[in-house]
């Protein structure tokens, strides 16, 4: 299963009651201070500085190239701790009692970053040299809280779209892909009347199931939902998100799904698609990293296509996830700090492409070449971020745990109304713990 985004989904009330509070937002200082923060040259020498950044399990080797790097240019040692799934828990509990790195993996989202109590608890990147260099649809996509930066993004955000397999699509006499909603839906009706699975679902882990209530509300998003949703002015269980919650379970209830979504997984999903037994899924950029595991890219350029899909065209929904950002806190010790602030530039300057190249990722400057062996679907979701809209983990300011939900719907133990009641008393009361107003 993908850890990230399990543990991206689930908040965890008693750490976030114990982090949030109600304190004032920072005023913009690298320590919290109200004073501009500064920025030491890349090749500052660091010899005896010991750096640690906090990482998820999936996260571990992401930063290696540029640990390598830097190490070598300042003299600085860093070392990479590895914080037990689920990650977002752990990092709270132990932020809660004081006990800070110097640098962490995190989701760069006003959700996850309130979690944090970024205000008291992490460094402002205002004002940070690599700004400029990234692209500018790209710069201010996410990592902000009440008008401040916190998060460094470093990989291009994940986004919610259909993954398929073209010789599937061949076989069927598809040449057009879906424009818009109905279409992508009259697709699957099409295959599915040839005997071909439309749709693959994993239910048995759960944590994607949110993704097709997801993209059905990204003209909503658009329209400011979770802006309604985040003032109490809209709930889970008004029309529009009910009702992309019984879209989801009318589509289950056709047929038009694998006849064991209640039990698969993650890694089914997967091998299904690449093996051609379902046509499509809805999911995210970790799966993707999955099929590289699974296969070589000269393969997956072949037989994997990636497409957005939204109610009235093919608006991509973004989900950034903790792999694609990093934090930097407020340890109380200044040389730590502008030690880490160093690490960050050097990561987004001069060390910038030997990540992407040891990644094998989507460069985020546009001065910085991604490596040719990005295989073509990954290329196709990093394009459709532009012009994008947020998720509910982007732009809503709690993040209730509607996968679980939705899952406990597929298995039958919950209504489409009751997956809508559940998730808005959750929302509510996370909202309340964080002392939002109109809660």
């Amino acid at each position: 299963m993908s850890k990230a985004l399990r543990g991206m989904a689930v908040t965890v009330v008693a750490a976030s009651m114990a982090l949030t509070g109600c304190s004032d937002p920072g005023t913009g200082g690298g320590d919290g201070s109200g004073e501009a923060a500064s920025w030491p040259a890349q090749d500052s020498d660091l010899s005896g500085t010991t750096l640690t950044i906090w990482a998820a399990q999936n996260s571990t080797s992401v930063p290696d190239s540029v640990i390598a790097g830097f190490e070598q240019l300042t003299g600085a040692e860093v070392e990479v701790e590895t914080i037990a799934d689920p990650y977002e828990q752990g990092v709270q509990t132990r932020v809660a009692t004081g006990d800070m790195p110097d640098l962490a993996f995190w989701q760069p989202t006003a959700s996850q970053l309130t979690a944090l109590n970024a205000s008291e608890n992490l460094q402002s990147l205002d004002g940070a040299p690599w700004l400029d260099g990234y692209d500018p649809d790209l710069r201010d996509i996410t990592g902000i809280l009440d008008d401040t930066r916190y998060a460094a993004l470093v990989s291009m955000p994940s986004v919610e779209g259909v993954y398929y397999n073209k010789s599937v699509f061949e076989t069927a006499g598809v040449t057009d892909l879906p424009t818009d909603w109905d279409s992508f839906l009259a697709l699957g009706r099409q295959l599915d009347s040839q005997g071909v699975t439309p749709f693959f679902e994993m239910g048995g882990d759960r944590w994607a199931t949110q993704w097709w209530v997801q993209v059905q509300l990204a003209d909503a998003a658009q329209d400011g939902l979770w802006d309604r949703v985040n003032a109490n002015e809209e709930s889970f269980t008004d029309p529009t998100i009910q009702g992309a919650i019984d879209g989801y379970d009318a589509l289950i209830q056709e047929g038009l799904f694998n006849e064991d979504i209640a039990t698969a997984t993650f890694e089914d999903q997967g091998a299904a698609l690449l093996a051609g037994d379902a046509a499509m899924v809805v999911q995210v950029n970790s799966f993707f990293n999955q099929l590289q595991e699974l296969s070589d890219t000269e393969t997956l350029n072949s037989d994997i296509g990636f497409f957005p899909i939204s109610p009235s065209g093919n608006t991509a929904t973004y989900i950034p996830d903790q792999t694609n950002a990093l934090v930097a806190f407020n340890t109380g010790d200044d040389d730590q700090e502008a030690a880490a602030r160093q690490l960050l530039s050097y990561w987004l300057g001069d060390g910038y492409q030997d990540f992407v190249d040891d990644q094998s990722t989507v460069s985020l400057m546009p001065d910085v070449t991604t490596p040719d062996t990005v295989p073509d679907a990954l290329q196709a979701a990093a394009d459709s971020v532009s012009g994008s809209v947020g998720s509910m983990q982007a732009l809503a300011i709690a993040n209730p745990d509607l996968y679980i939900y939705l899952a406990d719907m597929i298995a039958g133990t919950k209504t489409p109304a009751e997956v809508a009641e559940a998730t808005q008393a959750q929302f509510a009361e996370l909202a309340r713990a964080q002392g939002a107003d109109g809660f």
